[in-house]
């Protein structure tokens, strides 16, 4: 549990982030938007005292950030970055094995760390493990950043801008990974994008920074359903929060009794997804089958539109 209580920066006169208290409950993904200079950034980087508040406390799992040592906390803390940060004259293995290193893990253990998890992440230990960054697609990079970051098996897992650089089909790929990694590992991840529509793909909880201020800190749904002020609202975007409800439920939450015609559709798929395929195949009902292949009802184009209303 990470538990942020009245945390203040000041550079000067000016108030960078001002009075922000959030409790991030474990093993979830925490997501930080707001506009150029918000203060996102400098929150973030409070949690893992790259940058020191002016006032306020930050606790980890019961313990203030600052019982440690800077150089010990940030150990124990995974931190990635736009654009992967890696060491260019060292090879991918030598770039995850950077932080285990440093603790004394024997070689042995290290070894078996960076192959789990380039395998995890896709990426062959024998052929990709020796290469150098430069050798790799920007994809792949920022897949060794995440790794690198996660290598020492920390508890919480810190992410500034880290897929912004990427093209869309890479971007999208990696945001699944990343989901995919943390339920693996079960790590507390805080990221910080500009992207509403990552923020909505990958949070449990969304916190809205405006002129240093924390707005709004709560899930998905009920930003999209009950913004908390004309900022956030405008932030959200009017003409797609629509198909943001839609998007953050799959539906196996949408299932209705019945049967339809047609291809069925996998319980597992987003709403959304099951909204464009209905009107591209221009039914007004589809089948629904579950992770078993069974048949377990059908998905429908006006419980839909009623799911994207919110009248659900």
């Amino acid at each position: 549990m990470i538990e942020i209580e009245g945390i203040t920066k000041r550079y000067g006169e000016t108030t960078v982030v001002r009075d922000v208290s959030l409790t991030i409950a474990p093993r979830t993904v925490t997501v930080i938007v707001g506009t150029s200079g918000s203060g996102k950034t400098t929150l973030l980087r409070m949690i893992n005292r790259l940058v020191e508040p002016t006032s306020g406390t930050i606790r980890l799992d019961g313990e203030d950030n600052r019982s440690l040592p800077g150089y010990e906390l940030r150990r124990r803390i995974g931190y990635a970055i736009q654009g992967h940060g890696l060491f260019p004259h060292r090879t991918v293995a030598q770039n995850i094995a950077t932080v285990p290193t440093l603790l004394g893990w024997d070689r042995a253990r290290i070894d078996a760390k960076v192959a789990e998890l380039l395998t995890l992440f896709q990426l062959d230990p024998a052929a990709f493990g020796p290469r150098y960054p430069h050798e790799l697609s920007g994809g792949q990079q920022q897949r060794v950043g995440v790794a690198r970051a996660l290598a020492a098996e920390p508890k919480v897992l810190l992410m500034d801008e880290p897929f912004g650089a990427l093209d869309p089909i890479i971007r999208a790929k990696a945001q699944d990974d990343l989901l995919a990694i943390q339920k693996h590992f079960e790590t507390t991840i805080v990221l910080v994008t500009h992207d509403m529509e990552e923020a909505f793909h990958l949070a449990d909880r969304i916190a809205v920074m405006d002129k240093g201020e924390v707005v709004q800190y709560t899930t998905p749904a009920e930003m999209l359903v009950k913004p908390a002020t004309g900022f956030v609202e405008s932030l959200i975007g009017a003409g797609e929060r629509p198909f943001r409800l839609l998007a953050i439920e799959t539906v196996a939450t949408a299932v209705e009794p019945g049967t339809a015609e047609g291809k069925a559709i996998s319980s597992a798929v987003s709403q959304r997804e099951a909204l464009s395929t209905l009107l591209w195949s221009g039914r007004k009902a589809l089948p629904v089958v579950g992770p078993d292949g069974v048949l377990i009802g059908k998905v429908s184009l006006d419980g839909l539109a009623q799911r994207a209303a919110g009248r659900s």
